[in-house]
């Protein structure tokens, strides 16, 4: 891994491969991006470092990392998508106030009021499990139907 000065400049590059990011949206909310230009969408993305450029002594050209997208989940309506501003206006109040906004920094990261009313409404892991199990359930159960 290389080490770069505590003030060098890293530039951030989204590599091309963005698959789950085009499966998180749906067709409607990818056919408003092509048909209106300027039109957003809110997402919560995992992104991971896939690869760097280092930079020799002495060249002008800044540090590059190559992110590659992990997971992506697009709000689906309005709702969702309010939900999704206010957990990033937590985490931006929280850098504010650590003094962080122009780096990452050492201090809490927790927005985790933010966090729990956004997800409020949404299932949990346990629900989302029963939801699988019941819908598995209920295709054995009509496959059976269908040769029975």
């Amino acid at each position: 891994m290389p080490k770069l000065d505590k003030d060098a400049e890293v530039e951030i590059k989204l590599d091309s491969a963005a698959g789950l990011l085009q499966s998180s949206l749906t067709d409607e909310q990818r056919r408003g991006l092509f048909e209106h230009p300027g039109t957003a969408v809110v997402a919560i993305m995992e992104l991971r470092s896939v690869t760097y450029t280092g930079h020799a002594e002495g060249e002008e050209k800044p540090a590059q990392v190559k992110l590659r997208v992990l997971s992506a989940e697009a709000a689906r309506d309005d709702h969702q998508a309010d939900q999704l501003r206010q957990v990033a206006r937590g985490m931006y109040r929280r850098r504010k106030m650590d003094q962080t906004l122009d780096e990452i920094g050492p201090g809490p990261r927790d927005a985790e009021d933010a966090v729990a009313s956004a997800l409020a409404s949404s299932p949990t892991e346990g629900e989302y499990r029963q939801h699988q199990e019941r819908e598995a359930h209920r295709q054995r159960r009509t496959r059976v139907e269908q040769h029975g």
